[in-house]
């Protein structure tokens, strides 16, 4: 390594922000993905950083078997953490009964709005597409205004919208109505993530996490249910209008909740920590700059990782339905159940693989988490026997959703502090939006694989599904393995600014500057 090289290094290890400790982030971590610095992309630079993809993947953070039991880190937690985590898990959960009470209902609001039940799911595919635009909009405001006023906004936009919901007459009106909807669902995972994992003790954020995101799995079993129960409530056929005026109910509650309490502890001290910036003449464009000039390579790696995640859980559910009737041949009531088994799975696989993150890490973890998966893709797809496909519908979500349950964490310890809630949140939907059409491939494929022997229109979607979660998870062990982890980082320390570290980072850059200059001499003279 030349002189300069080796000033380059120093220069980046020891770059502004917060320093994390060898045993709490990825130990070999390069200055490519250095925090709170630019990325090196040096050849030197990038060599290093793959050629320690492997000991870093295999480095253990506990050896003691004790640390997969929660209950001690869970002694840790307040009445006031849990206060702040439920209410961040529920808002996530009430988020999701709302999105599913279409999909639950389809045929019966298809019915009533004179359309197809292919025109309802477009309402569906709607709201993911729009989701990207309430995570930006949304985690932006988070960011800088707080997570309180983001999350009363959305529960608000939740009981308007689902009021509304239950009175549209035409299908231009259902559109409508649940295009807003993808604005305020995508707005509301940032605000919610944030508002109940970044005010925890570190010790207990993977179980919390493990439980976070599966909160979504328990919306759709909540939705099913309220289905179930407000099926006949109404007029016949529209039952769902009652469901509809129902799910207004929790996120009104959700919205007097969050408003008796005032924002939390760390952004209290953000806020605090940008007026000092502020007196130094640091405005929100130049914090915007410098986070985009750090962190703009690790925000292009979370919307490839998300991507894959999204893929993951959508082409293992998406179409599962149709498969359960179609070729599974099971009755309504047999798929709900083998819906909810799965659904079960998943809540299960999220706790347990979030606190196995502590032992093996977020990468391992994850990684095992795919091989898990793979283990069941067959039975779950290619056997139609009830007695093989609900258990293993459990077995194959409660690796699929395991992984889900690490990454609200991992994004979270991947992501800038000053813009956490953003950064998280949008190439959560981002990835979303790059997996929206993921059942629309399974369905193109499936079509060219007819069952011979079955009625016109019935396909092998069961074989498609299998090669297509089998291509997925291959993609989810390949992205995981060449990505960083900070394992631990601490969510409550950000970036601080005073005139000796302003000073410190202009002799930095003017260091920097003099290293290029020195380099393009060397390679002229060359």
């Amino acid at each position: 390594m030349t002189d300069i090289e080796q000033q380059r290094r120093s220069l980046s290890d020891d770059h502004h922000g917060v320093h994390i400790p060898h045993d709490q982030a990825d130990k070999d971590l390069p200055a490519v993905v250095a925090h709170d610095s630019p990325p090196d992309l040096s050849a030197s630079s990038i060599a290093h950083y793959f050629a320690t993809r492997v000991s870093t993947l295999f480095a253990i953070h506990s050896t003691n078997l004790r640390t997969l039991n929660p209950i001690p880190a869970l002694r840790l937690m307040r009445a006031h953490h849990w206060n702040w985590y439920f209410m961040g898990f529920m808002a996530w959960t009430i988020d999701s009964m709302d999105f599913f009470v279409v999909s639950s209902a389809a045929t019966e609001i298809a019915a009533s709005l004179n359309v197809t039940v292919t025109d309802i799911t477009w309402g569906v595919t709607l709201v993911l597409m729009l989701r990207s635009v309430g995570a930006f909009i949304f985690g932006l405001m988070s960011d800088r205004y707080g997570r309180k006023w983001p999350y009363i906004i959305c529960c608000f936009m939740f009981v308007v919208l689902e009021i509304g919901f239950g009175f549209v007459k035409t299908y231009k009106q259902f559109l409508g109505v649940r295009a807003l909807f993808g604005i305020a669902m995508g707005g509301m995972y940032g605000a919610a993530a944030a508002t109940a994992l970044e005010n925890v003790p570190a010790e207990c954020r993977s179980v919390l996490s493990g439980l976070f995101l599966p909160g979504y799995n328990l919306g759709y079993i909540f939705a099913i249910i309220f289905y179930r129960a407000f099926q006949f409530s109404y007029k016949d056929g529209e039952g769902w209008r009652a469901l509809a005026w129902f799910t207004a109910g929790p996120a009104f509650i959700l919205m007097v909740w969050r408003l008796c309490f005032p924002e939390g502890e760390y952004f209290l001290r953000l806020k605090e920590n940008r007026k000092e910036a502020k007196s130094l003449n640091i405005g929100v464009w130049q914090e915007s700059k410098m986070a985009i000039k750090n962190y703009w390579l690790m925000f292009v790696y979370l919307i490839f990782l998300m991507s894959g995640f999204n893929f993951f859980s959508h082409g293992t559910q998406d179409l599962y339905p149709t498969l359960l009737v179609n070729q599974a041949g099971m009755s309504p009531d047999q798929k709900t159940v083998s819906m909810v088994v799965g659904n079960l799975g998943a809540i299960c696989g999220g706790i347990f693989w979030g606190q196995a993150s502590e032992i093996l890490g977020r990468r391992k973890a994850i990684i095992c988490c795919c091989i898990w998966a793979g283990i069941f893709v067959y039975p779950s797809f290619m056997r139609h026997s009830e007695a093989v496909i609900i258990p293993c519908s459990f077995f194959m979500q409660f690796g699929v959703m395991g992984s889900w349950g690490i990454a609200p964490i991992h994004l979270f310890e991947l992501s800038p502090s000053t813009y956490r809630a953003f950064m998280s949140g949008f190439a959560y939907q981002l990835g979303n939006l790059a997996s929206s059409a993921s059942s629309t491939i399974e369905a193109t494929l499936g079509a060219r694989f007819p069952i011979e022997g079955a009625k016109k229109g019935t396909y092998d979607y069961g074989k498609v599904m299998a090669i297509f979660t089998a291509c997925v998870i291959l993609y989810m062990i390949i992205v995981i393995f060449l990505g960083p982890e900070r394992f631990h980082r601490e969510l409550q320390e950000f970036h601080t600014y005073s005139s000796e570290k302003l000073a410190e980072d202009e002799e930095i850059q003017n260091a920097e500057t003099q290293i290029h200059v020195n380099k393009g001499e060397f390679q002229h003279r060359d």
